[in-house]
């Protein structure tokens, strides 16, 4: 189930991917040092949740907080959507993120209005790029080295898309 984030998330949050090397490797954003500093980044994104456009989940599983999963840019001209995520190593391989994925999509889609939605994952991380694959989005090329990782090395970064048009979208 996905839900809104309260600052209440901050102690799973923290330990169950936001302090992870693993889970953070191919994201712009350091592991977390302490659950203070996850904390304070969930105040921020529950006030967040004013902006009307602000798309920010909490993943649940068995009643644990595991994963988020959030809209990372939108252009309303375009009507489009890209979707970003991360979940806890425990919880990897288990269809669960492509499971909520799907369900984001069909929301971006028929509440929000969106006619694309787009997956962007580093190469390296193909796992990512089988959770869009499974949600039923194209691959529609690669950017090379788009993205520079925290420890400086340039990764190229795989495209995929969906549109609402696609008849099939997330379903």
């Amino acid at each position: 189930m996905d839900r809104r984030f309260t600052v209440e998330d901050a102690q799973e949050m923290y330990e169950n991917w936001a302090c992870d090397p693993r889970v953070t490797k191919f994201l712009s954003w350091e592991p977390h040092a302490s659950k203070e500093a996850t904390a304070a980044l969930l105040r921020d994104w529950v006030k967040g949740y004013e902006n009307d456009n602000c798309y920010n989940w909490a993943m649940e599983y068995e009643g644990h907080c595991i994963g988020s999963l959030s809209v990372v840019r939108q252009s309303d001209r375009n009507e489009s959507a890209e979707l970003g995520y991360c979940m806890g190593y425990n919880y990897w391989n288990k269809g669960l993120m492509t499971e909520a994925a799907k369900a984001v999509i069909r929301f971006l889609f028929k509440e929000v209005g969106c006619h694309r939605v787009v997956i962007c994952h580093a190469v390296k991380n193909p796992a990512s790029g089988r959770v869009a694959q499974k949600c039923g989005l194209t691959y529609e090329g690669t950017h090379r080295e788009a993205f520079k990782s925290r420890d400086g090395e340039f990764l190229d970064i795989a495209e995929y898309a969906i549109l609402k048009t696609d008849g099939t979208a997330a379903e």
